[in-house]
């Protein structure tokens, strides 16, 4: 049976704890709860899913994981009540996945199978059985590890060697990267955040039906505000991502996020004033990691010019420069046209945001002219709209405003699919 190992032993905590680790234990449902800081200890640690339905299996299985890796390991209280949803997103954000065999066994494989199909975390299983017919279905489920209860130390410590080997070959085999998209603004207040979080929400719903991901990166600092628009709270941000730069991989960032209701992923900005001025060096890591780690990436650098060396222009596949018919932003777009994009590099796309027609003041030749090119995109003022995502945190791009709607279509258009059909107007006798 190869690539498949069964693993006998009899290491057990009676007090479910983790041994010679004094963090309290993180327990939850089918959502993944976020752990505590990972530890740099012997280099990278995996992230692991632990499901178990047997809290005293699941604490005797968390104890002897822990004795490998202080930290990365999160608890799931219940199988997963649909296997194709949770499957992927186990499968995105977790480097191995260990489940309890014998709570339900039929569903447990189906389960595995699921996660299996996806190909890229290692699957094992437990069990306090070890019958011959259960490991042939076990491998052909497609796990890659057996540990029979009670534990035996050394053979959990082998089968997470295995497993990292295994995420290491995984990566390297990666011949795709994630798209990068960038929002910045031709000056501050523009709205580079709020369209450039509508804009992840819309994309993460678009995309999630052919199995993509999104992350929403707020480098905005030191005083972005994504978190706040979408309406989450963030232990983690980007200071923290870059500040650990030696460390920084797709398990560590992983640990960094907060999921947004609507699928995607954020690495928010902090939420107290930090003073750390990052690298180059650190920014196109993360930019590395992320791609590595996501199918689509959106960046709000907010209006800052400080970025333009780095890999988030070099790399994107769109930089959305958001501005407005008013004079000082139209001068400053023409500026940064000029300087950024007259050359080539990566492609521009201008939107037009809080676009009236009734109370610009400047004509469309006179736009276009000052952009030196026509705008891709008009997003139209509605003030009450964006006041009120401001004040409920609901994003725009769940409802089904001017602006929502122009939104979409941005993302349709990322994502190389057609625009949304409009809708027809029913019939009505009194028009």
């Amino acid at each position: 049976m190869e690539g498949f190992h069964p693993s006998f032993g009899s290491l057990t905590e009676p007090n479910g704890h983790a041994a010679g680790n004094g963090r309290s234990r993180h327990t939850g449902s089918v959502t993944p709860i976020q752990g505590s800081y990972p530890d740099a200890i012997g280099g990278e640690v995996l992230s692991i899913a632990l499901i178990g339905p047997d809290m005293q299996r699941r604490a005797a299985v968390y104890s002897s994981l822990s004795v490998n890796q202080s930290s990365g390991i999160r608890e799931f209280t219940s199988y997963p009540p649909r296997h194709d949803d949770i499957a992927k997103m186990l499968e995105q954000h977790y480097d191995a996945v260990v489940v309890d065999l014998d709570s339900d066994p039929e569903y447990a494989l189906e389960l595995v199978e699921n996660l299996c199909g996806q190909g890229v975390a290692t699957v094992m299983v437990y069990s306090a059985q070890a019958s011959p017919e259960m490991l042939v279905r076990c491998m052909r489920a497609g796990a890659r590890e057996f540990l029979t209860m009670p534990l035996e130390q050394g053979a959990v410590a082998e089968a997470l060697v295995r497993a990292s080997a295994r995420r290491t070959t995984v990566r390297s085999s990666k011949k795709t990267s994630g798209k990068l998209m960038v929002f910045m603004g031709a000056k501050g207040g523009a709205g580079v955040t709020t369209l450039a979080c509508n804009f992840a929400v819309s994309l993460a719903q678009t995309t999630a039906s052919d199995g993509q991901n999104t992350l929403l990166i707020d480098l905005d600092l030191p005083l972005g505000d994504a978190a706040l628009n979408l309406g989450i709270v963030a232990e983690y941000s980007t200071v923290n991502a870059l500040e650990a730069v030696e460390r920084l991989d797709a398990s560590f960032l992983s640990s960094l996020l907060v999921k947004h209701s609507s699928g995607v992923s954020v690495l928010a900005a902090p939420g107290r004033f930090p003073q750390f001025q990052p690298s180059y060096e650190s920014i196109n890591k993360l930019v590395t990691v992320a791609r590595e780690s996501f199918d689509n990436i959106v960046v709000d650098v907010g209006s800052r010019l400080d970025l333009t060396e780095t890999a988030l222009y070099r790399e994107a596949s769109t930089i959305y420069l958001v501005t407005q018919a008013g004079i000082p932003e139209l001068r400053n777009s023409n500026r940064l046209i000029s300087q950024f994009f007259s050359a080539g590099g990566p492609k521009l796309e201008v939107v037009l945001n809080r676009y009236d027609t009734r109370m610009m003041g400047v004509t469309e030749e006179h736009i276009t002219k000052a952009l030196t090119r026509p705008a891709q995109w008009r997003i139209p003022n509605d003030y009450a709209s964006v006041r009120k995502m401001q004040i409920n945190a609901t994003p725009l791009a769940l409802s089904d405003s001017p602006v929502a709607r122009l939104v979409r279509q941005m993302a349709r258009a990322a994502a190389g699919q057609d625009a949304e059909p409009e809708k027809k107007k029913g019939f009505s006798l009194f028009g």
